[in-house]
């Protein structure tokens, strides 16, 4: 391949940028779920990056993704190794990740070993040699891995510092007058980066980093520096599968724009007497909090709301983090409703997550993933207690902005939400959520005990909803061999039923027989 001229690349840039005012910039896809979005689109066609961090990041699997995304027989990728691990032993490991293609090699992705120029020559022979490959096959992609072990033979010392920038900036220029886009991957502490040449002459800089939260390891992603495009900034989570690395955007579901108007429809609780006193049900696209201390029955009314679904023929999706699916599924068939067939027919999903070291960015997308797989419009989140404990330490320090993000884009899907969170009855305040995150949910269902005439009774009430206008009564429910049954309104004399402390204030009317509760 005849290297292009510089004033040969000049003049192509001045050309397109009379034609459309300025020049078009191919963004090209990284094969890394999540990553493009991060990055705006795609990565820069010709850029010249930096892929740095500690050891373990998942620096090399990212160019491989990369590589394998992007390399044709027409415009290979060349692979430099250098003093690292020789290709085969990286390739037995790489070859575990579904992304990897085996018919892609030789042809389309080429690995070539550096380490004996390295050794024994210097670095105008490293320069050389890798010129003489470029020339040869004319690749899209170039990377060189690790590119740190060439910089590490150089002596310290003002010569030596220019002889290095001389050569990262002629590395730079000759890649991309070859019009290939290129990859450095290299170790690195934070503390070199403010002064080292390398990061100056880079067009993109991605660091990666983990770190050890208690028992819990956690990798993260920063785009540092990135021309031309703006990216989103801040650290996004990443993971190793499978599929190979993953990220997850911090700004994951809050930019994507809904493609659910609003109707205005009200959906079933399951519970006629819960519907009325809602005004009719839950607004469609709503997200509703249920909260009570153990064993009031969130769950049981949580499990309504899908069965409620499900006899429409609408598709349901329940998240829970506290019990495995099959008890879960057992439990639903005791109150008579029949998960198993809606199982086994697709329109529902028991999404089980449960790690002690996940993030909200990663649990937002497991749930996605599950509402786009099975179309669900009905999803249960059951319970953001055993969700916080699922999430590794750091994350739940910023738990409250994390569920509003969630939120937001799980309703910007139109998604109705039914979230269960356990809180303590205080016998002398009648609060709503441990996490102050009230204001995040549309509507609110309190439920609590309450003693009347020697016995633990339970009472909910609609605190709150946004959608209209809701009862204000206070009414008694029990738990039965069908689910959760709100008795009918009965006349009684007792005030302040919210403290849980009522008081009588004069005799009890007669009441009528309560429904057979469970036991």
């Amino acid at each position: 391949m005849k290297k292009p001229s510089q004033a040969a690349a000049a003049k192509l840039a001045v050309n397109a940028s009379k034609e459309t005012g300025k020049v078009t910039i191919r963004q090209l896809p990284t094969g890394v779920r999540g990553l493009d979005e991060i990055l705006g689109g795609g990565m820069p066609e010709f850029s010249f990056n930096i892929v740095a961090g500690s050891p373990g990041c998942g620096k090399t699997t990212l160019a491989h993704q990369f590589v394998f995304a992007n390399a044709t027989p027409e415009r290979p990728a060349l692979y430099f190794t250098v003093l690292g691990e020789p290709a085969i032993k990286m390739l037995r490991y790489q070859q575990q990740y579904s992304f990897f293609d085996q018919a892609k090699l030789n042809d389309s992705i080429r690995f070539i070993n550096l380490s004996e120029i390295v050794v024994e020559q210097d670095l105008n022979a490293v320069l050389a040699e890798i010129e003489r490959q470029v020339e040869q096959c004319g690749p899209g992609v170039v990377v060189v891995d690790s590119f740190r072990t060439v910089l590490r033979k150089m002596p310290s010392g003002g010569v030596a510092e220019m002889e290095l920038q001389s050569f990262i900036q002629r590395l730079a220029m000759l890649l991309t007058s070859y019009q290939a886009t290129t990859f450095l991957i290299g170790e690195y502490t934070e503390g070199e980066l403010r002064d080292n040449p390398v990061f100056t002459v880079a067009d993109g800089l991605f660091w990666l980093s983990q770190s050890v939260e208690r028992n819990s390891v956690v990798r993260k992603l920063q785009i540092m520096k990135l021309r031309g495009q703006a990216s989103v900034p801040g650290l996004h989570t990443i993971r190793i599968g499978s599929s190979g690395l993953q990220a997850f955007s911090r700004t994951l579901g809050l930019t994507e724009t809904s493609g659910h108007p609003y109707t205005g429809r009200r959906l079933s609780v399951g519970i006629p007497e819960l519907d009325t006193l809602m005004g009719g049900g839950i607004p469609e696209g709503d997200s509703v909090l249920l909260a009570g201390p153990s064993g009031t029955g969130k769950s049981v009314l949580a499990t309504q709301f899908i069965a409620a679904g499900l006899q429409r023929n609408e598709p349901g999706l329940i998240v829970i983090f506290e019990e495995r699916p099959s008890k879960y599924a057992a439990r639903a068939t005791g109150l008579g409703m029949d998960f198993q067939r809606a199982l086994g027919d697709g329109l529902l999903e028991l999404l089980y997550l449960r790690p002690l070291d996940l993030s909200v960015d990663e649990t937002m997308q497991e749930i996605l993933d599950a509402v786009e797989r099975t179309g669900a419009r009905r999803l249960v989140i059951d319970s953001l207690v055993g969700f916080e404990m699922a999430l590794a330490p750091g994350f739940r320090m910023d738990f409250r902005e994390s569920l509003y993000r969630m939120i937001a884009a799980l309703t910007n899907a139109g998604v109705t939400i039914v979230s269960t969170v356990e809180i303590e009855d205080s016998f002398d305040a009648f609060h709503f959520s441990r996490y102050a995150i009230s204001f995040l949910t549309d509507d609110i269902i309190r439920l609590r005990y309450v003693e009347i005439d020697g016995q633990l009774r339970k009472i909910l009430v609609i605190v709150k909803m946004r959608g209209g206008n809701h009862s204000k009564d206070i009414r008694e429910y029990v738990i039965t061999d069908k689910g959760l049954v709100v008795i009918s309104p009965r006349s009684t004399d007792y005030t302040n039923l919210t403290t849980g402390q009522p008081r009588q204030v004069g005799g009890t009317k007669e009441i009528a027989p309560e429904p057979k509760a469970l036991i």
